[in-house]
């Protein structure tokens, strides 16, 4: 079975950071979980082996077909899904033979399973559009699953997926689990999603230290890594311990040779001893010291090595704060009204109709429904982005969305000008702080937003919108914990949790809308 193996890989960024160096990894014909912090290179590793970046220096030997699922693909507004299958050419074949007008070339051409096929791949991943349905009509979910379902139909050697179970519904990640179980051959997930790692037989980790392979999945990875770190902690106590009593014993001997040192000298003003004995006394003084200096300092340099080594084996991660400043929204306040509203791109076809919704006070309600129930829909409604065929919306408190594409940002600016754009009251300081608060510190703070990993970018678009220096009070979340990684999600958790505003989110993780404190739900059919 085809494996891919990389050798000395290493890769810098366009200003020559190095972000993956001398990588030495192979991944066989198994399931593999690719986890990391953002922005320690999980989806640059996936491009070098896809072929669409060149590594700085190494090798990578994998098999003729690769079948990639990126994040957030590019997608032209026009594409179909037999575009995006590829397999355009052969439908209009297939539909002049069924006109009569088919030649003779075409006949022989002709693909007569592939309306077939292409109706099986749709199903498997819970889709039930036409070939000719165009993609912006689909949600993101349906997005994801529309790529992972031309992937599996067009049957490629190995498979690196880029959280492919971000935007899905609880069936639809069941469906893409189901799909994976069901694949032979190798598999990349780079993820954050807990349940989806579970599913693997073999978990990558990514740090600023490296790359280290475990067998099992998530569960038996974190169990390993637990022992990992508990060994790593304690070498790095002993070198600190042993540091400190290089320094102790370097201080002893200072302060003895500060007093051999006082009394020659109280001898020599004295005269009790002839200059020839004291001469002969501070050679063998002196000698010895510098001897014992040595030695001195030859262990002190064994110390400080090791304590450095010991290091090096405890990654030390800037501690993420998402400190949300207070709203100051009062208990009893109207927040929003919704009154039978209605929306759709076609009249006669509306994606929602007839919901109502009124919020008082900091309440937290999750918008819940199927993928293309509308979902992010109602929330690009209610922030006045889309104009509803019918009913209304009244909002009477500031209000900032976070949508699951990121649209406030623009690939060309950086983070700081970003939030200049978004926030253009706010000081440079203020500004400073803010995206510190969610790591952007110093010259991180000037990345182009477009060279961001999707963590790093989400992570952008939470400081825009939660560090605003005009306090929002209320949040319109679409799929706010996509993309970040697992402490990053926790900490997203606890300041949503403290904060003192209302929250409409949407999200198909239930674990995380029981943690911030969901009171209602809202569900679209």
């Amino acid at each position: 079975m085809p494996s891919i193996v990389l050798t000395s890989l290493s890769w810098n960024t366009p200003n020559g950071t190095p972000l993956l160096n001398d990588l030495n990894l192979t991944f066989g014909p198994v399931r593999t979980g690719l986890i990391g912090r953002n922005g320690t290179g999980k989806t640059t590793l996936l491009r070098l082996i896809a072929g669409e970046l060149a590594p700085v220096s190494g090798s990578i030997r994998k098999p003729s077909s690769i079948g990639f699922l990126r994040q957030n693909p590019e997608q032209k507004d026009d594409q179909t899904l037999a575009g995006l299958f590829n397999v355009e050419e052969q439908l209009a074949i297939l539909g002049r033979a069924e006109r009569g007008e088919a030649t003779a070339d075409d006949l022989e051409r002709a693909d007569w399973t592939l309306e077939a096929r292409l109706q099986h791949a749709l199903a498997t991943m819970g889709l039930d559009q036409t070939p000719d349905t165009r993609l912006c009509r689909l949600s993101g979910g349906q997005r994801t699953r529309a790529g992972l379902a031309a992937l599996l139909f067009s049957d490629p050697d190995a498979l690196l997926l880029d959280e492919p179970t971000n935007h899905l519904d609880k069936a639809a990640r069941a469906l893409v689990i189901d799909a994976l179980r069901a694949w032979q051959g190798c598999v990349i997930v780079a993820s954050h999603d807990r349940t989806l790692l579970g599913e693997m037989d073999a978990i990558t980790e990514l740090t600023s230290l490296g790359a280290r392979s475990y067998g099992g999945n998530y569960d038996v990875y974190r169990v390993a890594k637990a022992a990992e770190l508990a060994s790593a902690q304690d070498k790095l106590a002993r070198a600190e311990r042993s540091v400190a009593e290089a320094n102790a014993q370097a201080q002893l001997a200072a302060e003895r040779k500060a007093r051999t040192d006082r009394q020659g000298r109280k001898l020599r003003v004295s005269g009790g001893q002839s200059q020839l004995v004291l001469d002969a006394a501070k050679e063998r003084s002196e000698g010895s010291g510098a001897s014992a200096a040595r030695l001195r300092g030859r262990q002190m340099d064994e110390a400080e090595a090791s304590l450095e080594t010991a290091r090096r084996a405890v990654e030390i991660l800037q501690p993420l704060v998402m400190d949300i400043p207070p709203s100051g929204l009062a208990a009893g306040r109207d927040v929003l009204r919704v009154d039978q509203l209605t929306f759709g791109y076609e009249p006669d076809r509306p994606i929602f109709q007839d919901v109502s919704l009124s919020i008082r006070g900091p309440e937290r309600i999750a918008v819940e429904g199927s993928n293309g129930s509308g979902k992010s829909t109602l929330l690009a409604c209610i922030n006045g982005d889309l104009t509803p065929l019918g009913g209304s919306v009244a909002l009477h408190v500031p209000t900032a969305l976070l949508d699951q594409d990121l649209s406030l940002l623009d690939s060309e600016e950086s983070v700081l000008d970003a939030l200049a754009r978004i926030d253009p009251n706010a000081s440079e300081n203020g500004r400073r702080a803010a995206l510190a608060r969610f790591l952007f510190r110093g010259d991180d703070a000037h990345q182009r937003v477009g060279s961001l990993s999707g963590g790093q970018r989400l992570r952008a678009g939470l400081a825009c919108t939660l560090g605003h220096s005009q306090p929002r009070q209320c949040l319109l979340l679409d799929e706010p914990n996509n993309h970040l990684d697992i402490e990053a999600l926790e900490v997203l958790e606890a300041a949503l949790r403290d904060y003192d505003g209302a929250i409409i989110v949407v999200s198909h993780d239930k674990a995380f809308l029981e943690r911030i404190g969901v009171e209602r739900r809202l569900t679209l059919s």
